[in-house]
């Protein structure tokens, strides 16, 4: 199967623009973006959300990487809900943007 080299030593290319699992959910980026994507959300939606962690997601290499995470916060009412939110990231260049955050089904 072919790799490609990015943020990980390896990730699996999978079908060519699709999306593959990513290799440690638990890798601190990848927490730190889901904690960034819950923060970005917050300052549109204002309905204070917190972020508790990232519990799966996939990566696909683009023009940089999309990332599909699956994130469990916290309500304003105390409860624990999944959300699923896209971040495009291209690190070479420091750059990135929620493309979107939704209830996860």
């Amino acid at each position: 199967m072919a790799r490609v080299t990015d943020r990980w030593s390896e990730i699996p290319a999978g079908v060519p623009g699709g999306y593959s699992p990513i290799p440690d959910i638990n890798d601190r980026h990848v927490q730190e973006l889901g904690g960034w994507a819950v923060s970005e959300h917050v300052k549109k939606a204002n309905d204070g959300l917190k972020f508790n962690k990232v519990v799966s997601g996939d990566v696909q290499v683009v023009s940089g990487l999309n990332y599909r995470l699956i994130i469990d916060a916290s309500g304003s009412n105390g409860k624990d809900a999944k959300y699923e939110a896209v971040v495009w990231e291209r690190d070479w260049t420091n750059t990135r943007q929620l493309l979107s955050f939704k209830p996860a089904n």
